[in-house]
């Protein structure tokens, strides 16, 4: 085998050639013969009744092909959107979901929502002709706040769900944790808010859809993380198209961050427009269309309660919730504030007694979703934010505080169905500790004092749920579809190998370390192997690419799928080399017959096979496999992440001075890859604690961060150079021993760079995002407190 091109080794991505020489290949690159372009006609207003279309005045637009509305939308069939993922409330009854139709026809509901599309020659004639489109509507009362929308008297949005709850679920022990709480000697009560997020993928979202009457068949290109997912629903749910009539290719993505996992009126709308127009209709949102359209992450009103015995053991936890999920139910809205989320509430801690209590509610704002991490950066914040707190209540270190509550025997079943079954919580703080000098700290904080500034440290000690399994756990708990992956392997006659896999890259870099895999196992050159992907009509079925799953799931099925062809190839060596089948080794492309020079180059074993001129008797041709791999349980990455920061009490800017981030990923293919994951995570949970946030009128519900004048994404200055480590210990649930590392990031860092400000402004009252304006009004608010006293 060669050197550094292996498991473990930092190989440059093959893929980033065509991405930094702009040769990529994304939706809106697409082409197709006849091809014409579409605008949607959006509601300015958050909550009106539609009373009419006219559609005339557009019509008669020169390069005008047609304008479709939702009655037509309807009468052809088309359903509407679904909610992937049924979620009973604590009483039994089901969830509460209202219709979402792909074009409304009675009712908007947020900003944004589509009434019409405009297919025309050119993309400006569409967009000319939307604004010729009049729409006649009643405004109505609308509500942004979740909190606000279940109140007495505020407006409704879907008469399937009265005072707009969706569904009001638990889990936990209630009597056991209010027991525990009520007998604790000390008890610390947290109010917690997470922000509401834009995802903001580099590359808008996009669809091109095509009706080839000829063929009766429909193809469309679109930016997903999920093809044959998006088939799946828009075959099965929102009759488009017959599943095998249905071709669903996402070429490159340019990100994704869970906002492209889920099928949204925009792809369906621009298919069923091309089946009704005759030509191909193409759209490609704008920036504004994406703050107005893209599910957004987040928006949770949450209050904790922990309890502690007289020696600082936890004894239990109680938390209320109130989640948001906008104007309608997203494909994984349901179990991102439910399974994704109250499962991660132990954290990393062996707390006995726990129950969580969420409220999801619906709200005249745009459908929330999974975000980058999907329910445990809420979790992770709530419990990271309460143990800092409680620490400080207590009068304890922090870093103490949690090294004393650590759970340190695996596997360790939590109150709250997850059973973590390996890691070693202590190590990882221990690095992050030594790394940033946690001992001397206080000493930087007099030397910054002294220079009129205000420094402060803070951790986080973050645990996530990866790779969700198994498919038949997840079904029970109300899951849609499976949650296996799948890959094919294809051995090529001339030895070359093709690695067909049913996750799909969005920025992962998928065609370099899936290549290591097969160079690891076979000890074929990277420049031999292609990854392919994305494809429905060339890819066998899977389930795409979210929850930190492509290495612990995706990369599992490829390893069955080598097994079988290892196994088959060493079946026609022995026969080739007259050797028995047990001695066959393969190394550095050639397979061996142990303790013997007799060797065979691997191109001449898959000629061999496809020849088939000398095969092993009753050993059919050909050298493909095909695995399919659903994990036994889910992975559980964890770490401990520092932020040092300093503060000017007269403008409130903060800067972060250090983040030392010390990760338990399980074995790690590729450092680097990694390692640039984790950079791309911190700076969005860095981003969501000081910069971003969503933010709506409350009166009229209209969206104030539409464009980037209002919406502040991170820059290179507020970040700083991380400092990153690894600790190890091997996932034991599958053949890797990965447990997933996309998402950490984001995750940990939000609740260490709050925890650092807190501390360093001495107040606990700072909302995320932490702006100078609110960190220098919790200053001063402080401060008159004081003297007050």
């Amino acid at each position: 085998m060669s050197e550094g091109q292996g498991i473990g080794a930092s190989v440059a991505r093959k893929e980033d050639k065509r991405f930094i020489t702009g040769l990529g290949r994304y939706t809106d690159d697409m082409k197709v013969p006849g091809m014409m372009h579409a605008a949607f006609v959006r509601s300015p207003h958050a909550h009106a009744k539609v009373n009419g279309v006219d559609k005339s005045a557009a019509l008669e637009m020169d390069g005008v092909i047609d304008v479709l509305i939702g009655p037509e939308l309807k009468a052809d069939g088309i359903g509407d959107l679904i909610c992937g993922w049924a979620v009973s409330s604590k009483d039994g009854s089901p969830m509460n979901m209202g219709a979402w139709s792909p074009l409304a026809t009675d009712t908007v509901r947020h900003v944004g929502n589509p009434v019409a599309i405009v297919v025309a020659e050119t993309r400006d004639i569409a967009l000319d002709a939307a604004e010729r489109v009049m729409v006649d509507y009643d405004p109505l009362p609308a509500v942004t706040d979740a909190v606000d929308a279940l109140s007495d008297g505020a407006p409704q949005l879907h008469p399937e769900a009265a005072n707009n709850l969706i569904f009001d679920w638990e889990i936990g022990e209630e009597q056991a944790t209010d027991d525990a709480l009520a007998g604790a000697a000390h008890v610390v009560e947290v109010d917690i808010r997470n922000n509401r997020l834009s995802p903001n993928p580099m590359e808008p979202r996009a669809a091109l859809g095509h009706y080839n009457k000829a063929e009766d068949h429909y193809t469309v290109w679109t930016t997903s993380q999920n093809p044959h997912v998006a088939r799946l629903v828009m075959s099965a749910f929102y009759n488009v198209a017959p599943e095998n009539k249905l071709r669903v290719i996402a070429p490159d993505v340019g990100g994704g961050f869970g906002a492209k996992i889920y099928i949204y009126p925009e792809e369906i709308v621009c298919l069923w427009a091309s089946k009704r127009t005759g030509v191909p209709v193409k759209w490609v949102a704008t920036r504004t269309e994406a703050f107005m359209t893209d599910a957004h992450g987040r928006d949770h009103t949450s209050t904790a309660k922990i309890g502690f015995d007289a020696d600082h053991k936890i004894v239990g936890l109680k938390v209320e919730t109130v989640a948001n999920l906008g104007a309608y139910m997203s494909l994984f809205s349901s179990a991102t504030p439910t399974y994704l989320y109250a499962t991660l509430l132990s954290g990393q801690y062996n707390i006995p007694n726990i129950h969580a209590n969420v409220k999801t509610v619906y709200t005249n704002t745009v459908p929330v979703d999974a975000y980058r991490g999907a329910g445990r950066p809420e979790a992770t914040y709530l419990v990271e934010r309460t143990m800092t707190q409680a620490a400080r209540q207590l009068g304890v270190d922090p870093a103490e505080l949690r090294r004393k509550n650590f759970i340190r025997e695996f596997p360790h079943q939590t109150p709250v169905i997850m059973n973590y079954d390996t890691g070693d919580f202590e190590a990882s703080l221990d690095a992050a500790t030594e790394a940033i000098d946690y001992k001397n700290f206080e000493s930087r904080r007099q030397e910054s004092r002294n220079r009129g500034k205000l420094r402060g440290i803070g951790m986080s000690c973050y645990i996530e749920a990866c790779g969700i399994a198994p498919s038949a756990a997840v079904g029970s708990l109300g899951a849609g579809v499976g949650l296996w992956e799948s890959a094919e392997v294809r051995v090529n006659a001339a030895g070359t190998i093709e690695v067909l896999t049913g996750s799909h890259s969005h920025g992962q870099g998928h065609e370099t370390t899936f290549a290591q895999l097969v160079h690891e196992r076979l000890g074929l050159p990277l420049d031999q192997v292609n990854i392919v992907h994305g494809d429905t009509d060339v890819v066998q079925m899977g389930m795409g690419t979210y929850g930190s799953r492509s290495g612990a799931v995706g990369m599992s099925a490829i390893v069955k799928a080598l097994d079988k062809v290892e196994a088959k190839a060493k079946k026609i060596a022995a026969h080739l080399l007259e050797a028995d089948e047990g001695d066959i080794e393969i190394e550095n492309g050639e397979l061996k017959v142990a303790g013997t020079d007799k060797t065979l180059p691997w191109f001449q074993m898959a000629l061999g096979a496809y020849t088939a001129h000398n095969l092993p008797d009753g050993l059919e041709p050909g050298l493909k496999e095909t695995a399919f791999y659903d994990p036994t349980n889910f992975t559980f990455p964890a770490g401990c992440y520092i932020c040092e920061v300093e503060i000017d009490p007269e403008t409130g800017k903060t800067e972060i001075l250090r983040f030392v981030a010390a990760d338990d990923f399980g074995n790690i293919i590729n450092p680097m890859i990694v390692e640039g994951q984790v950079h791309g995570g911190l700076t969005q949970g860095i981003g969501q604690a000081l910069l971003e946030g969503v933010h709506y009128d409350a009166d009229s519900g209209q969206l104030i961060t539409a464009s980037y004048m209002d919406y502040c994404m991170p820059r290179a200055d507020n970040v700083p150079m991380f400092e990153v480590s690894h600790q190890t210990t091997p996932c034991p649930g599958n053949p890797l021993g990965i447990k997933g590392c996309g998402e950490a990031g984001a995750i940990g860092s939000p609740p260490a760079v709050i925890n650092a400000i807190t501390d360093a402004i001495g107040t606990e009252a700072v909302t995320m995002p932490a702006t100078p304006m609110k960190v220098w009004q919790a200053i001063r608010g402080a401060a008159m407190a004081q003297a007050a006293e």
